[in-house]
């Protein structure tokens, strides 16, 4: 099941995507829901980020790969770090260049949707715990980033979240390709089985050092392949049986 959350009239609803027409969600999207009678077209609504989070939490290195790349060893333990909820765009927005920066990176992730509040939970008990999987792109200054010594500012300037386009929630995420795409050009392209620490255990490792609440997102690492974006580029994060984030850089 696709669920999208969505503006029509001004007005912010969530619902069930089928085809080209989405069915409105009567009741709690991180409860019990069932399709309304209410539906509309895909083309006459505004798509919105899946998810409207307290807090992105986000997993740094996380495929060998990359972690190689950025010429670090392999972390012994998943490295957390957070985005503040006002970094998140919708599909086909634009990530702003910020004017301090001189390099801004595209980073493709696989993100995770959370149901309930998830607290000390084991890796079996995790898919519980999930509503979905989205498309996510972790931009990152990545001058800010070497210059400060931790990531806060370099991943934390506004736009620097784009997630999208639906949550897909019959998805398995043990073994998705996961690519991302530069004004056409595959620049990433790997597969969530290559992660260093995969997802149900990154969903506990995390709750056992913070409660995650209904429609946080965790953020669960990168390939290899990461590089600068400039202003005018297209970026396209594409995952299999999920589907495709599109944004663009002002």
């Amino acid at each position: 099941m696709r669920i999208v959350r969505f503006k029509y009239n001004d007005v912010i609803k969530y619902g069930i995507l089928e085809m080209d027409r989405i069915l409105e969600i009567k009741g709690d999207v991180f409860g019990g829901f069932t399709a309304g009678n209410n539906h509309y077209n895909l083309s006459e609504v505004k798509l919105l980020a899946p998810a409207s989070p307290s807090k992105i939490v986000c997993v740094g290195k996380n495929y060998r790969e990359h972690a190689l790349e950025m010429g670090e060893g392999i972390p012994d333990e998943p490295v957390l770090f957070l985005k503040p909820p006002t970094a998140v765009i919708n599909p086909g927005e634009s990530i702003v260049y910020p004017d301090m920066s001189k390099r801004v990176d595209y980073e493709g992730e696989l993100a995770v949707v959370i149901k309930s509040p998830c607290k000390d939970v084991t890796h079996e008990d995790v898919p519980r715990y999930i509503l979905g999987y989205t498309c996510g792109n972790d931009v990152t200054a990545r001058d800010l980033q070497k210059k400060d010594g931790q990531w806060t500012r370099g991943k934390s300037f506004d736009t620097f979240c784009p997630l999208g386009p639906w949550i897909e929630t019959d998805v398995k995420p043990n073994d998705l390709k996961i690519q991302t795409y530069l004004n056409g050009e595959l620049k990433q392209s790997s597969s969530t089985a290559m992660m260093i620490t995969p997802v149900f255990e990154l969903i506990s490792f995390i709750s056992r050092v913070m409660t995650l609440l209904p429609g946080d997102v965790v953020m669960t690492g990168t390939p290899s392949g990461i590089g600068p974006m400039q202003k005018g580029d297209t970026v396209e994060v594409v995952i299999e049986g999920i589907g495709k984030l599109e944004n663009y850089v002002l």
